[in-house]
């Protein structure tokens, strides 16, 4: 398997439609295990694993564009020309991305605990840095509570048991490229132009993507619809099973797309409009479906975030919270020089080819400490962080930077990178 292909497995009828399922970031394709019998009926599925996911080449993606462009030769490997999609939180994005990119090639489209923007940049790169000084374990004991709703948890263990051991198992480097990937998505501006008949799956007590993210989405996407999935959280494939498949059989049914004509490829015949039961025996009583039509107005959307080199670096190292305050407080007198450090330091300095971001962190803080410029120090760890410095390797910059630029001024130097250290990499309860 090379790095431009992801790791996949294929269920169902040689001669049925394709219909491509992604996982979401820190599970495996097996997510998806409990819709694959009924949409085999139908369908020949394809689920794939995310890099570094359950033992999948551990290639790092840099971004969900790339991550879709590894879907698209997948499927070029296996003939596949024609396919519907249906993602789930990281495997959404994936989707509305194909669709933004391949829309020929999209015959319809599911998001399930979707956004146009999953939180905020800082967060994610928050996650990197918690990852990379402590591992995984951390996120994949809190996993649970992300995922499922208090009582789904409670009722069984061995599901949770199962979500934790996923993560763990997953390869620290491609979930922190995921996270990285994640923190750079933003789509708000694009929903217009996903012409692929979309439905949007939210459960009612998702945190992570709730039904505001949601209602963004219908809204912004032309021909889309919105599910809301009663008592439950952020993987609702897994939690409400039946539900989420219903769901999923009764949308590819309707609204699959005619191939164009002329067209010879897999997926091409859309199968019949068959809503198939649910199963007779259920572990768990599943809740009703309550569908939501997509609002009449769409409402304003948000602006385009388009960034010059240098506000685009300076946001990714520094982090948008300081960067928006920097920009708050300027003023007739200040912005000129706010606009001074975006052109000159990020947009012409820090975007040079030939230092690496963790190399030029390293030689701020040694310039910083040594200049007695310690104001700026707690920002600048942030940022070695950010830019891939362990707490080990900051620790070696200060010692180093106490023999050629003074003990005090390090000593200074450790109080304030303790402090920050610690901040920033402990994590969340």
């Amino acid at each position: 398997m090379s790095e431009k292909t992801l790791q996949h497995r294929i269920d169902g009828p040689d001669d049925a439609p394709v219909l491509v399922l992604g996982a979401s970031l820190g599970t495996t394709w097996h997510m998806w295990d409990r819709q694959i019998p009924e949409l085999t009926r139908q369908w020949r599925v394809v689920r794939f694993d995310l890099p570094g996911h359950g033992g999948s080449p551990a290639y790092p993606a840099a971004s969900v564009a790339e991550l879709a462009e590894r879907v698209i030769a997948t499927l070029d490997g296996l003939g596949i020309d024609r396919f519907g999609y249906a993602g789930c939180a990281m495997g959404s994005a994936v989707g509305a991305q194909l669709a933004l990119a391949h829309p020929q090639r999209l015959t319809s489209l599911a998001l399930v605990s979707a956004s146009p923007r999953f939180g905020t940049a800082d967060a994610w790169r928050q996650r990197g840095v918690v990852i990379r000084t402590n591992g995984l374990d951390p996120i994949a004991r809190t996993a649970p509570e992300r995922w499922f709703t208090p009582g789904f948890a409670a009722a069984q263990p061995a599901i949770v048991e199962w979500a934790v051991q996923m993560v763990r198992t997953t390869d620290p480097g491609c979930y922190i490229a995921a996270c990285e990937a994640l923190a750079a998505f933003d789509i708000r501006n694009e929903l217009g132009r996903i012409s692929a008949p979309t439905l949007v799956v939210v459960g009612s007590e998702d945190l992570i993507t709730p039904t505001a993210d949601a209602r963004t989405l219908v809204a912004g996407i032309p021909d889309a619809g919105l599910a809301l999935v009663p008592g439950t959280s952020h993987l609702a494939p897994v939690e409400q099973p039946a539900a989420v498949t219903e769901l999923l059989i009764r949308h590819f049914s309707t609204a699959w797309q005619d191939k164009p004509a002329g067209q010879a490829a897999l997926g091409a015949t859309p199968p019949k409009p068959v809503l198939t039961p649910k199963p007779a025996q259920q572990a768990q009583p599943q809740p009703p479906v309550v569908a939501i039509e997509p609002a009449a107005e769409q409402p304003e959307m948000v602006g385009t975030d388009s960034y010059e080199a240098g506000m685009k670096v300076r946001r990714e190292v520094l982090g948008d919270a300081h960067v928006d305050r920097a920009e708050a407080t300027a003023d007739e007198f200040t912005g000129d020089f706010q606009d001074f450090l975006t052109r000159n330091v990020w947009g012409e300095v820090w975007t040079r080819s030939g230092l690496d971001r963790r190399t030029r962190s390293v030689i701020t803080l040694t310039a910083l400490i040594t200049s007695g410029h310690l104001d700026d120090l707690a920002v600048h760890v942030r940022a070695a962080l950010r830019n891939g410095l362990t707490p080990g390797e900051i620790k070696e910059t200060l010692i180093h930077t106490a023999v050629y630029g003074g003990v005090p001024a390090a000593g200074a130097a450790f109080t304030i990178a303790q402090r920050v250290i610690r901040e920033e990499t402990t994590p969340e309860d």
